[in-house]
């Protein structure tokens, strides 16, 4: 059976959805989740409006504003929905993490 599509977030989907809490344009998506994460995650432009389009037309972000070129964003219920569900499936996968090796434990 296929995987549904935003069953499970990469890491760039789920910044970029957190990042739509407040209204935000590409640009500064592609500032915020650097600065986010301390660098650790970074998303390319193609990645990113790619991202905003599927986003769009799955109903997880609407568009709130076109100036020029410059579209702007912002989270759906749906999107907001969505964001909570992947993150408690990362949470329990730290809490599995952490039955297994223990807490503070690394490999």
């Amino acid at each position: 059976m296929p995987r549904l599509k935003f069953q499970t977030l990469t890491e760039q989907m789920f910044y970029t959805l957190l990042c739509l809490e407040d209204e935000r344009c590409g640009m500064d998506i592609l500032d915020r989740v650097p600065a986010l994460t301390g660098g650790r995650v970074r998303i390319g432009s193609g990645t990113l409006y790619t991202l905003l389009e599927q986003f769009t037309e799955a109903g997880l972000i609407r568009e709130t504003k076109i100036e020029g070129r410059r579209r702007s964003y912002i989270l759906t219920e749906a999107g907001r929905k969505r964001l909570e569900e992947e993150y408690r499936r990362v949470c329990a996968q730290a809490a599995d993490y952490r039955a297994v090796f223990g807490e503070g434990e690394s490999t």
